[in-house]
């Protein structure tokens, strides 16, 4: 049962609806995740502006969704895990394996591994990261503006999972769940 309440689109007024309106223009859709956002106007408004600003950054969308799904198994968040699973194989069309070898961290790809890898160590060390963990994805061959990226990336989604964590976001995505609590 969800804990915070996905607002209704058609039923929003001010800013939110102005927001609203601009998902559902861009996406065809206001996912239940942002209908849930929209109680603090300024927490969507602050969710897409990043969001956006990401996505005209040195970081591949397919990396950024990559990213999204190693970063949400990190924190359990099934309604990330969904919703980037969902948007990695029908936007990005990456294949089914590589998404979910991110999901633990790994890539084929040596930069991408090094850049998935961070992201975690990220979490795992609670942004407390040292020169070790910086010279090995910069010997990756990861710029430093790919570096700040990540560092975004991981503080956008941790965002997100946080979020839906906490209200406990009803998934509107083909359900996905997080590794540790299939076992």
């Amino acid at each position: 049962m969800t804990r915070l309440t996905a607002l209704n689109p058609e039923e929003a007024t001010g800013k939110t609806k102005d927001l609203f309106n601009a998902v559902q223009a861009k996406l065809g859709a206001v996912p239940n995740m942002m209908r849930t956002l929209g109680n603090s106007p300024a927490a969507l408004e602050g969710y897409l502006n990043l969001s956006g600003a990401l996505s005209h950054g040195k970081l591949s969308a397919k990396t950024g969704e990559l990213l999204a799904l190693a970063i949400s198994e990190s924190n359990s968040c099934d309604y990330c895990l969904a919703a980037h699973t969902y948007i990695g194989e029908k936007l990005i069309k990456a294949d089914p394996a590589i998404l979910h070898a991110a999901r633990i961290g790994n890539s084929e790809d040596s930069k991408t591994a090094a850049i998935l890898k961070f992201a975690k160590t990220l979490i795992s060390k609670n942004g407390l990261v040292n020169n070790e963990d910086v010279n090995a994805i910069k010997n990756a061959g990861v710029s430093e503006a790919e570096i700040a990226e990540t560092v975004a990336h991981v503080a956008l989604n941790v965002l997100t999972n946080y979020f839906n964590n906490t209200a406990n976001t009803e998934i509107d995505f083909p359900v996905v769940e997080s590794i540790a609590s299939q076992n």
